[in-house]
């Protein structure tokens, strides 16, 4: 019987992350008060310079963005990664990060072109991301996104800090060291705003072509006869009896992780007679989600590498071997069509891994014709890794 495990979602809402995410969002009109309104004067302290108060608020403004590691540690270390914290925590960035370009818009310290820029790129990237969503499909954020977040508070906070950003003539301006080290460091911001705006739309080519894309979604998947994938499952049938017959002689439980097959390799080999005794089950791990709050593949990893890479497969099917308490387990990965491609990764690409006691393992496979052959060929790659795995143990345990 094949056990598939869905993904679950805590049940509390107010976690210590999620508090700490809604206190970052509470915090942004405090920031905006402290550098923008005349505060010294309505608590009696006339005293405090401009110069003092930017101070102050930069120093709001480090102390909120800190809170930010701060509920990412304590979501992922207690075990509770939600559906809100998801959607909030990166919505408070944005929200920090436009109040504060904008008051420094507001107190003439920065222009507004930058600005522009920045909140251009986040008005499109959210535009894909909708589109993307709408279709079913995840795109991974890169390590542009990640820099270009920290360059722009770094600008931020440097340009808080700055005494003055006027000047009666260029010449000036440039001797100041401040202005120019704010100035570089904003510079590589925009870049990485930039790059990783670009990095998106080069991810979402495939869903943004409209009608092409339509009509080539409609033509036939695969090019692959009927006999050729005739002839496919019947290996694979066969694949799956003999791994199922060598599994149950020497005692082993088998497992499985999936993505792109969907539960079908678990499916054959419980369609062999007395799999009971040898299959454990299988985990569909469809959703990067699945794949990280179940199997317990890395998030920086999935968000890093996407979820077609050859450490996710490793950490699926060690995953599925510790969660279903397996002697072997095979975990497969990758992209079967007819969209999905990236830059590195064409359709076919697959990635399969195999766990035992002994290691873990993983291969990369390019396999070629639609849909179904992708598949049908994925499950054979899958089953070969399981024999093969299993062969292995019989043999260590009778010293040959």
């Amino acid at each position: 019987m094949t056990t598939t495990i869905q993904p679950t979602s805590p049940e509390k809402l107010w976690t210590p992350a999620n508090i700490v995410t809604l206190i970052r969002i509470c915090l942004v009109p405090v920031f905006v008060l402290a550098i923008l309104s005349p505060w010294p004067e309505w608590v009696g302290l006339p005293g405090i310079t401009m110069e003092a108060k930017c101070v102050i608020a930069a120093g709001i403004f480090i102390l909120i963005s800190c809170t930010d590691w701060l509920d990412g540690y304590l979501a992922r270390s207690r075990g509770e990664v939600t559906d809100f914290g998801k959607f909030m925590d990166p919505l408070a960035d944005k929200i920090l990060v436009t109040a504060a370009l904008i008051a420094l818009v507001e107190l003439a310290v920065l222009p507004g072109w930058p600005v522009l820029i920045i909140l251009g790129r986040e008005f499109i990237v959210s535009g894909v991301r909708m589109v993307a969503a709408s279709k079913g499909t995840v795109i991974a954020a890169s390590w542009y996104g990640k820099a270009k977040t920290v360059f722009q508070i770094i600008a931020i906070v440097l340009f808080l800090l700055k005494d003055s950003l006027t000047f009666t003539s260029a010449a000036g301006a440039f001797s100041n060291p401040m202005f120019v080290i704010s100035w570089a460091v904003m510079v590589i911001a925009l870049i990485l705003t930039v790059m990783s705006m670009l990095d998106y739309l080069v991810k979402a080519r495939h869903l943004l072509r409209g009608s092409v894309s339509r009509a080539a979604a409609e033509e036939p998947e695969s090019p692959v006869a009927p006999n050729e994938i005739a002839a496919l499952q019947r290996a694979v049938d066969e694949a799956a009896r003999s791994v199922v017959e060598k599994a149950g002689a020497s005692g082993l439980a088998l497992a499985t992780a999936e993505s792109l097959t969907g539960g079908l390799i678990c499916a054959m080999l419980t369609s062999v007679p007395g799999s009971s005794a040898s299959v454990r089950g299988g985990i569909v791990s469809y959703a990067s989600e699945v794949k990280e709050e179940v199997l317990g593949v890395s998030g920086d990893v999935l968000s890093r590498q996407g979820a077609v890479d050859e450490l996710v497969a490793l950490q699926m099917a060690r995953g599925a071997l510790r969660e279903l308490a397996a002697d072997v387990a095979v975990s497969v990965t990758g992209i079967a069509g007819p969209g999905g491609a990236e830059p590195g990764k064409p359709v076919g690409t697959v990635w399969v891994g195999c766990a035992t006691a002994k290691g873990t393992e993983a291969v990369c496979h390019h396999f070629e014709g639609g849909r179904e052959a992708v598949r049908l060929q994925t499950v054979a790659a899958a089953l070969a890794a399981l024999e093969a795995a299993v062969g292995r143990i019989v043999e260590e345990g009778t010293g040959r």
